[in-house]
């Protein structure tokens, strides 16, 4: 087992933080067959061989994934596309 934590402070209201957390979970079921639920402010997320969480608050997104086996290779590949995410929806 692999993981990824990865935290970046936004300087969005926690609702403008939210949306932008529902918008990964859109994208996570469309494109990479993941179902996602939320509780609270932590959505949940898997798919066989990978599972996480991103948590959202008023001042910092975190997000921890766990990669199983055949997706440990990925790791690399799936922490950029994290970033990008973040970069794009939580710029600093």
């Amino acid at each position: 087992m692999s993981e990824i934590n990865i935290s970046r402070r936004h300087g969005k209201t926690l609702a403008k933080a939210r949306k932008a957390a529902q918008h990964m979970s859109a994208e996570l079921e469309a494109d990479l067959d993941m179902t996602a639920t939320w509780e609270g402010d932590v959505l949940s997320f898997q798919r066989p061989g990978v599972k996480g969480t991103m948590t959202v608050d008023a001042q910092e997104v975190r997000i921890n994934v766990r990669l199983g086996l055949l997706f440990m290779a990925f790791k690399p590949v799936i922490e950029q596309e994290i970033h990008k995410f973040f970069d794009e929806n939580f710029p600093v």
